[in-house]
Parts: structure tokens; sequence; C-alpha cells
């Protein structure tokens, strides 16, 4: 999401370096192009005349003057503003009464449905919460009743609506059925329109005022870019906001809105959602999400999403297997199903930190290709999965023809493998106490 206002600020900063000291003249030229980067990102226009005079602030501070490193000395300066814009720290959910009733709030296609889904199945398994509840209160879009119904299907969770279009009389019933029985989480789903518009605030504020709600989330569609900054407004106005989910920032949107609707309403950005599936959904961190602006890489959730695949057991014996060279095609289909279950593989590559530097920011990894290689795997034997070595022509042909493809794709992928098995083996021994490492990680994905 952040690729054009990352790219120019690793620009800007890659000149700083380059300079013996931070002067005023050099800080002026950097400023400028910052100023333009986040303008050209959709950042609000207030936002970043307050942030490039935060940062010159700090910038010819004469702690700064004196740096040895100048160019560290300004990427911190400029990682500190950009996550004490964002927010500094995550927020979370307080989650410590017995239920924790949540109001979805937001436009139109901003995603509310979806979110209100993924938020149940992350708090059912970050939290330990089973017992949730969705309520369907959009009674203008066609079919989002149903939507939901089947969303929270999906999840396990009970869904409840009514036929009628009387949001406010669905929400009181729903918050009835607490009486009776209980729900660790309740999350109402209201209803959005194509822009702003009265009816729809005055329905949401009645909600609001007839049901105690301890959270209150703005949905808002990360591409929105100037104009989420009026919507962010209105809503807080409107129903007082606890919080902001950001959406579709897997998509093309540059970035702008989560610096501005933070900064600009005061209301924290809690969560965001990082792909299409149910369990593509994350806690916001601002510091991590700085950093991964500059180029510097997010290896705390990187590693966050390696602990939560891999179990300390199962990397003890990988890292055991690469130092003993004992790593074999069905050990490598194991690892490669673990990649898939960690998201997109090129997004991975983009957390380790310079990424850019190598070259791995830009880095397509094409998951058809890996289907591909997959196949081929499967179409071995155990046997020649834990032994490629004995695999002759007569094999290979065998192969080839199982998974409906050339001997020459086989023949590519075994050389491959051989190649990763020997790096795998040096990045093996680097390993320490068992625990992941990117060593770890299966192969050179820019083959396969």
């Amino acid at each position: 999401m952040f690729d054009t206002i990352s790219k120019k600020l690793d620009s800007v900063i890659r000149k700083i370096r380059g300079t013996g000291i931070i002067s005023e003249a050099n800080i002026e030229e950097a400023l400028k192009a910052i100023r333009m980067s986040m303008l050209e990102a959709d950042v609000n226009y207030k936002v970043v005349k307050d942030f490039v005079a935060a940062v010159k602030e700090k910038a010819l501070g004469e702690s700064v003057l004196n740096a040895v490193s100048p160019g560290q000395q300004f990427t911190k300066i400029v990682h500190d503003e950009l996550a004490s814009f964002l927010g500094e720290k995550n927020t979370g959910i307080d989650t410590s009464r017995t239920t924790t009733l949540i109001m979805l709030v937001g436009l139109q296609g901003s995603g509310k449905t979806t979110t209100a889904a993924k938020l149940g199945l992350y708090l059912k398994n970050e939290k330990k919460l089973p017992r949730i509840l969705l309520v369907g209160a959009d009674t203008y879009r066609p079919a989002a009743k149903e939507q939901l119904k089947k969303l929270a299907g999906m999840i396990g969770a009970d869904f409840y609506t009514e036929e009628h279009n009387d949001a406010v009389k669905i929400c009181k019933n729903a918050y009835s059925l607490l009486e009776t029985k209980l729900y660790d989480i309740v999350v109402f789903d209201t209803a959005g329109r194509l822009h702003i518009d009265e009816e729809m605030i005055k329905e949401i504020e009645v909600i609001k005022k007839a049901i105690p709600m301890n959270e209150v989330f703005l949905v808002a569609d990360s591409m929105l870019g100037q104009e989420s900054v009026n919507v962010a407004k209105t809503f807080n106005e409107a129903v007082g906001l606890t919080g902001i989910v950001l959406t579709k920032i897997d998509g093309d949107a540059r970035g702008g809105a989560a610096l501005s609707m933070k900064y600009v309403t005061g209301v924290p950005i809690k969560f965001m959602g990082t792909g299409e599936k149910a369990d593509r959904f994350e806690l916001f961190h601002p510091d991590r999400l700085a950093s991964s602006i500059l180029g510097m890489g997010d290896i705390v959730s990187l590693v966050e999403k390696v602990q939560k695949s891999v179990t300390e057991e199962e990397a003890k014996k990988t890292e055991e297997k690469f130092r003993k060279a004992t790593f074999n095609l069905e050990d490598f289909l194991e690892q490669m199903k673990t990649m898939k279950n960690m998201g997109p593989l090129d997004e991975l590559l983009k957390m380790i930190p310079g990424a850019a530097n190598m070259g791995l920011d830009n880095v397509k990894i094409d998951e058809k290709e890996l289907k591909h290689t997959e196949a081929i795997i499967l179409s071995m034997t155990p046997k020649e999965r834990r032994k490629p070595e004995i695999l002759d022509d007569s094999r290979k042909k065998r192969i080839a023809k199982g998974c409906g493809m050339p001997v020459e794709r086989v023949n590519k992928l075994l050389k491959q493998f051989n190649m990763s098995k020997k790096m795998m083996k040096k990045m093996g021994k680097k390993t320490r106490h068992g625990k992941p490492s990117f060593g770890q990680m299966p192969g050179n994905f820019r083959g396969f």
C-alpha cells in the first residue's frame, strides 16, 4: 500500500546519508522532497505541513548537527515522527467486560460486513473468546444480511437479524438476547451509503444511544485518499469513534488515509485488513508500519507470523536437518505449505530489513509456479521425496507424466532444490537455540 511514499522517502534519505553533516541547506531540500512525496500519496495537506515542520525542528537540533552519522539520525527522526502521527502504539480492544459490544460504521463498499467476520475470528483466535454473535443491521444493501450469515457460519459464530428494515429494532432485539444467552463478543454491522448523508448518520446515532457500545469502529477503505479525513471527522462527531479499521491495504492505495485520519481526528487506527480471506486481519502497529515505509522492514511482524506457523519443536527438527544436510523434498513440501499459510510470499519478503536494497521489494512470486512445484513433488513416491538422489531418467519421465509437465521442469526443480539445500545448510549453522530463522524458509523462491 505504501510503495509510492516509501520509494520517495528512501530516495530522500539516501541523499542525506551521502552528506557529511545535516545542515539547513540539505534539510530544506530533503523536506521539500518529503512534502511532495506525501502529497502525492494523498496525505492531507494539513498533516503534511505539520509533519514537515516537526521533522525540521528536530533535524536542526544541536544533537543531530553534531552527529557522526547524519543519515541514521535523520532516518530515526522521520521514523519517530511517522510513528507519532500514526499513533505511536497499538491500543487494542478492552475485552475485560463480560460481553464486548462493537459497532461498525462507514461508507458503502468499505468492507464493513467482511470486517465484522474478520474481527470476530481474530478475537476468537487471539483473545480466546469463542462465543461470537454477528448482527446484520445493514437493511439497505441487497444481500448484506445473507453475506454476514454465510461469513458467521464460516468462522463458527452465531448470527442474528430480522426480515424488516428497521435497523434500530434489529440491534435492540439482538442486545436483548444477552438476557438469556451469554456472548463474549457482539459485532453490529450497520448500513453504509456511497457518500455521507443525514439519514445514515441519524440511524447510527440512534443505535449508539440505544445500546451501550464498548467500541465504535470506523471501517475505512485505505484507497479513499483525501476524502478519508472528512469521512473520519463526520463519523467521529456523530457517534464518537473509539477506533479505525483500515481495509484493502493489500491493494494499490497510496497510504495517505492512514497518515491522515489518526492525526486529524485523534482516533487510533486499531486494525487493518491485509487480504480477502477471513484470517487476513491484523493489529495495526504504528512503529512497525513506520519502519516498513522507510524500507527498514518489519522483522517483528515477520517473526510473529513464523511463530504462529512453526512450533518450537518443528523449528528444532528443521534446524537439525539443515545442519546435517538431511533436508529432503518431503520437508521442502511441508515448509512450502507453511510459508503459504503465512500470507502472500512477496509481502513476506518486503518485511525483511533492507529488502528494497536487495531488490526484494519488487519481487513478484508466481503462485502458479509454486503450485507446479507442489504438483511435481506430489507426483513422486514417498521414497523419492526422501531420497531425491535416486531419481534417474526413467523415474523423472514418470513424474513428469504424472504432473503433466515436461521432464525439463522436473530437472529444473531438482537443480534448484540442490542449490537451495546447500544454501540452507550454511544458513542453518547460524540458527541458535532452535528458534525460527530466515534459514528455515524454503528455497530460492525466485527460481520456483
